[in-house]
């Protein structure tokens, strides 16, 4: 009848209900009289009792979704444990159950298989054991992608707790063990995968160097337009050094942001978190922009002067990021702080940025997946547009240098619409590693990449002056 009560709590009731529905459980089970095993089953819920004759000497249940035994396995075994000696349960009696929860129950959305095992003495509490508790659960294939983790169920905080718990598996292993030092009911959790350490220090050489050098070459970017008036006179070079100087302003922040978390001003960790998100949403402001003035080129063609165009640009790349700032600070001063690289890990090295999850999702990830969506657009627009004018202009003919030429514009393209950081939607499961290392390269390069394009568009600036000037003195003549 518990067992009944159990599968139906479990399946209509919420998260408290289902705790609590444990707890009877469990407490109706310790108090069931049995004279030396018994095993039952019932839906969702195995349960195998224990009562010694003599003295205990260990004990080791095996169980499958459909029955539990002592000694000896059963056929497709789920679950091995194995209960040391030193628990000295006496007259008492061992109480095993295995708990399979509705997948649409939220206390079981994160578990392996949506299983928890109950072990318990009737009686008493058994906790600070020297020879540990050992469950083992067959693992399959699926967890390659997540970490699994052994948790149990705290019923006081009615949350999962690692405490007095260790994890015993390897990438690639076929069963997990949980070797706990007390009793109560246990599970699996599958976590996002862990960076290693030595992981985390190689990106942050490779994003410390990336960051510098793009830092010098922006610099000298900007130095360049300032000082030729022709790419000043140049509307998209205008467009492309304000992404640029974004991105200068971003490197500046970012670069000391750990030097300063370390250091006991709050003010100055204030203004950095601050400068940091400020110069952040500007750099994503600029990147949709890109896209934006790329499709006045490419789509409108024809018709497409704005009155004080660049003003109307600016006002959006640099005002909206500043309002949502201001916004911020207004509302929650607290919002900006010292915040772990590693959220996973909160004594792991810490950065001046935003300290509130929420604002940190919307106004980081929320907005650059929109910039992100756009400018794909405008890319797929563009690569449309160039094959359509190769077409047009070359029926059935390659023209290999010209096709060199498109693609290094495409690249070009795709530097300054920020594509490259969209890698980071695919940096999950396998390309976990992987994805975060081609990542830090191109995006702490970015500034490179950028230099590079600029160069390209000076020299091609060069030439067409130079074609202008020689036509116009061959008209003279």
């Amino acid at each position: 009848m518990c067992m009944e009560n159990f599968n139906n709590i479990s399946k209509n009731g919420n998260r408290h209900d289902t705790i609590e529905a444990i707890e009877s459980l469990e407490q109706v089970l310790e108090e069931t009289q049995v004279n030396e095993t018994t095993s039952m089953s019932l839906n969702n819920v195995v349960v195998f009792l224990h009562r010694p004759k003599g003295s205990f000497a260990g004990l080791e249940i095996y169980a499958s979704d459909s029955e539990a035994t002592s000694d000896k396995t059963v056929t497709n075994s789920k679950v091995k444990v194995g209960l040391p000696k030193e628990i000295n349960v006496g007259s008492n009696t061992v109480v095993f159950s295995m708990l399979t929860l509705p997948g649409t129950n939220k206390t079981s959305e994160v578990l392996y298989e949506n299983r928890l095992v109950g072990l318990s003495v009737s009686g008493r509490n058994i906790s600070g054991l020297q020879e540990r508790v050992n469950i083992t659960m067959k693992m399959n294939s699926t967890v390659e992608i997540q970490r699994p983790s052994c948790v149990f169920l705290d019923f006081s905080t009615q949350n999962f707790s690692r405490d007095g718990c260790l994890t015993v598996w390897r990438p690639g292993q076929s069963d997990i063990t949980c070797s706990c030092d007390h009793l109560t009911y246990f599970g699996v959790l599958l976590v996002s995968a862990e960076l290693s350490t030595q992981h985390q220090e190689i990106l942050s050489y490779i994003s410390l160097i990336g960051c510098s050098l793009s830092l010098l070459v922006l610099v000298v970017t900007v130095l360049i337009f300032i000082s030729n008036r022709k790419v000043r006179a140049d509307l998209s070079m205008k467009v492309h050094i304000n992404l640029a100087v974004a991105l200068i302003l971003l490197n500046v922040h970012f670069l000391p942001s750990q030097t300063v978390a370390a250091l006991s001003s709050s003010g100055l960790c204030l203004y950095i978190a601050l400068a940091l998100h400020y110069s952040l949403l500007a750099t994503f402001s600029w990147m949709a922009l890109e896209g934006f003035h790329l499709y006045l080129l490419l789509v409108r063609v024809f018709n497409i002067y704005v009155r004080r165009y660049l003003l109307k640009l600016s006002v959006v790349g640099w005002g909206v990021p500043a309002v949502i700032v201001s916004l911020l600070v207004v509302i929650d001063r607290d919002t900006y702080g010292t915040v772990p690289l590693d959220s996973s890990k909160p004594n792991s090295t810490e950065i001046c940025y935003i300290v509130n999850p929420t604002v940190k999702m919307v106004t980081t990830v929320g907005v650059f997946s929109l910039v992100f969506l756009f400018n794909l657009i405008m890319l797929g627009v563009t690569i449309r547009r160039v094959v359509s004018l190769r077409r047009r202009k070359q029926p059935g003919h390659i023209d290999h240098d010209r096709a060199k030429r498109d693609i290094c514009t495409l690249l070009g393209v795709t530097t300054l619409l920020g594509i490259p950081w969209g890698l980071v939607f695919f940096s999950f499961g396998y390309l976990t590693v992987p994805g975060l290392y081609v990542f830090c390269i191109l995006n702490s390069l970015q500034g490179v990449f950028i230099f590079l394009w600029f160069l390209m568009s000076l020299r091609k600036i060069g030439n067409s002056a130079a074609i202008t000037s020689s036509k116009t003195q061959s008209t003279n003549s």
